[in-house]
């Protein structure tokens, strides 16, 4: 295993307009629409987010923005992106910017991806169960389809690999229930066409291989942070249950009460941050996680939760930690991050108002750090 861990950080492509969100959500429809209309629900909120300079990019622009993040990414330290991918049997959404960075062979940027294998429903804007587009998994010739879009990018020099492997994450396996005979028909697809199997990851916390058929082959996980630690501290810290508060939460989401930082549903960063440092790693195979901040109210309104007291210094300090576990405790070369670029649910390394480029300089700063121990 490399000495030097590698900071895989999420990367969301809704930075573009496309038909489907102009027809459901309104013409123009970007993550940008999302960010903007943030409010500010307490005096020491954080909302709305701006990005510095104003830079409301559109990733629909023949790469220029893509050019910029990976030179941003490599300049402090962040080996590559995971980008989110959605396949309906065999309908794309928000597949241009990938399209665009593999025909772009000049832009400098290491990727891998994650199938986002969720039904779209409306239920993130407005708490209501109308389905968008239903995610379902077809046969066999689906599978192939599919497989043949992702080898493309498997055959890209610039795709991350593990093993000699093209790493391939699924955001909910257990939704899938024809998983085990899709996915190794994947992997023979694979070594049928020169590569050595794919390298698959499961990315959210419901699924575990060690009950599964499937779990032979999909037996790599990945603490997807901060809901590990999420998950963790709503039965912990929390005096008022959770579903309690996710209750009174929604009530004033509907009606004009008062909500301030003493009522809505606030996590501690540091307390996060604490469980991700105490906890090891439940299985041999898992994958470390780190965060860099957390507001979904953008989305959800006061029905979301953000995180209280996050500075960058306390991130590079936090993260610093975390890197060296992923190297001592769960001896893995990669340490996937939350986000690049999650404006709408306050999880960027991109530059702001605020802070400008400090998170970014906590990133290299931490990882300076790790090589000076080296």
């Amino acid at each position: 295993m490399s000495k030097t861990i590698k900071i895989i950080a999420f990367y969301l492509p809704q930075f573009h307009t496309f038909p489907e969100n102009n027809k459901w959500w309104g013409n123009g429809f970007t993550e940008w629409t999302t960010v903007k209309n943030a409010k500010k629900y307490f005096l020491e909120h954080n909302q709305p987010r701006k990005p510095l300079n104003k830079n409301y990019y559109c990733l629909n622009d023949n790469g220029e923005t893509l050019k910029w993040q990976a030179k941003l990414a490599k300049k402090y330290g962040i080996y590559g992106f995971c980008i989110y991918h959605y396949w309906f049997n065999g309908k794309l959404l928000m597949e241009k910017p990938m399209e665009i960075l593999l025909k772009n062979k000049n832009i400098n940027l290491r990727y891998c991806i994650c199938w986002a294998n969720e039904t779209w429903t409306r239920s993130w804007a407005n708490n209501t169960k109308e389905i968008l587009i239903h995610q379902t998994y077809g046969d066999c010739e689906d599978w192939i389809k599919h497989f043949n879009y992702f080898l493309g990018f498997f055959k890209d020099s610039r795709y991350i690999y593990k093993d000699n492997k093209p790493i391939l994450i699924i955001y909910r396996p257990e939704n899938i229930h024809v998983r085990k005979k899709m996915f190794e028909l994947w992997n023979n697809l694979a070594i049928d066409n020169g590569l050595n199997g794919i390298f698959f990851m499961y990315q959210q916390n419901n699924y575990n291989p060690e009950n599964d058929e499937a779990g032979k082959i999909l037996k790599y996980g990945i603490e997807y942070q901060p809901q590990y630690a999420m998950d963790f501290s709503k039965n912990k810290y929390y005096k008022i249950p959770y579903y309690i508060k996710s209750s009174l939460n929604y009530v004033a989401d509907k009606l004009p009460l008062i909500w301030n930082k003493r009522y809505g549903f606030k996590y501690s960063y540091d307390k996060l941050w604490e469980i991700i440092i105490k906890e090891f790693p439940k299985k041999r195979y898992m994958y470390p996680g780190a965060f860099v901040d957390w507001d979904n109210t953008p989305r959800h309104k006061r029905r979301g939760s953000y995180c209280d007291g996050v500075t960058p210094e306390k991130f590079e300090k936090y993260l610093s930690i975390q890197i060296e576990r992923c190297k001592k405790i769960y001896k893995k070369e990669y340490l996937f991050l939350f986000a690049w670029n999650e404006w709408g649910e306050g999880g960027y390394l991109e530059p702001d108002e605020l802070n400008k480029y400090k998170m970014l300089e906590s990133i290299k700063n931490a990882l300076n750090m790790q090589e000076k121990i080296l």
